[in-house]
């Protein structure tokens, strides 16, 4: 983990992007894909926060009731005066819950790689936090991030990883990132981290395909932004989104199915697809609290705390 000095608090520089190089290189595989970060644009992320409001998916309204439920527990096992750092900050709902309540924060160090996004709310935290230094990040955090430097001095350094975000990563990856997060909050530190839990097949089928088609639609984006900023010529109304729960591997998928056999042309490449044929842009992993701890074992964390929902759906674990 790189330190370098504070910068003020809208001051952020823009994150250097490798888009075109991961969309050729997940384009050409024999299953197609793209990296699920790169769905966060302005309007991917507005897509999300709509997503994060409708009735079928369950994960925010699950975690926010855990943390309203629990919040003077979970202050009280973090401690006083800590360096809150939050991997991938969105926008900040469940953030404020806890910054309301931590016990003299020492800074707060937001990380997202959606640029719009992360100054929009950098701004109105500034406004609503005076008191509390806050100092943003914009970058894909799970790089080897170049965090700035608190001009006070923390207690220990927390990792906030809402979301459960840890379920987009491949298991053997998750373990890496864990481990990513134990060199950034080092041994002193700790790491709070939502991680949704298995259930019901039709309750998970349902998050992914609402009503509205709003997760379509942020799906869909992704092509969008390639045509955008990469001009490609993607004919969306020729992909469909397509997502279930893979009983077997314990995961969501989300794809992009080809309605007809087409030809797509980006950077000079020509990218052939057969109807029915799919680019897979996300996996959503569910677990179960043991399987997580093993997990967590592998990366080097100890398990120090388990919040859950009554269902249980939804999981905040504490781990050091």
């Amino acid at each position: 983990m790189r330190r370098r000095k504070c910068i003020n608090s809208v001051d952020i520089p823009e994150a250097t992007s490798r888009f075109l190089d991961d969309v050729l290189v997940g384009l050409q595989k024999e299953q197609k894909k793209l990296p699920p970060k790169y769905f966060y644009d302005a309007r991917g992320s507005e897509l999300f926060n709509s997503i994060c409001t409708l009735k079928e998916y369950y994960i925010p309204r699950t975690e926010i009731s855990i943390m309203k439920a629990n919040i003077d527990e979970i202050v009280g096992v973090l401690g006083k005066n800590v360096v809150l750092i939050e991997c991938g900050c969105g926008n900040c709902t469940k953030t404020r819950k806890l910054l309301s309540h931590l016990q003299d924060p020492a800074a707060y160090i937001p990380v997202d790689i959606s640029f719009k996004q992360l100054k929009t709310i950098v701004t109105e935290l500034a406004l609503d936090y005076p008191d509390l230094e806050i100092l943003p990040v914009c970058a894909d955090y799970s790089d080897n991030l170049l965090l700035p430097v608190p001009s006070k001095v923390g207690s220990k350094e927390v990792v906030y990883f809402p979301g459960s975000s840890i379920s987009n990563f491949e298991p053997d990856a998750a373990v890496e990132f864990l481990k990513h997060a134990r060199r950034i909050c080092g041994k002193d530190g700790g790491l709070l981290i939502g991680v949704d839990l298995k259930k019901d097949s039709d309750v998970l089928n349902l998050a992914y395909n609402d009503g509205q088609g709003v997760t379509s639609a942020f799906n869909l984006n992704i092509l969008e932004r390639i045509n955008r900023e990469l001009d490609g010529d993607f004919q969306l109304k020729h992909f469909q989104h397509h997502a279930f729960y893979n009983q077997i591997e314990g995961r969501v998928e989300m794809h992009l199915v080809s309605l007809k056999e087409q030809v797509v042309h980006l950077d000079n490449l020509a990218i052939n697809f057969s109807k029915g044929e799919s680019i897979w842009t996300e996996n959503s992993y569910k677990y179960d609290i043991e399987e997580f701890k093993l997990m967590a074992d592998t990366a080097g964390f100890i398990l120090k705390k388990v919040w859950t929902d009554e269902k249980p759906w939804f999981s905040v674990m504490y781990l050091t």
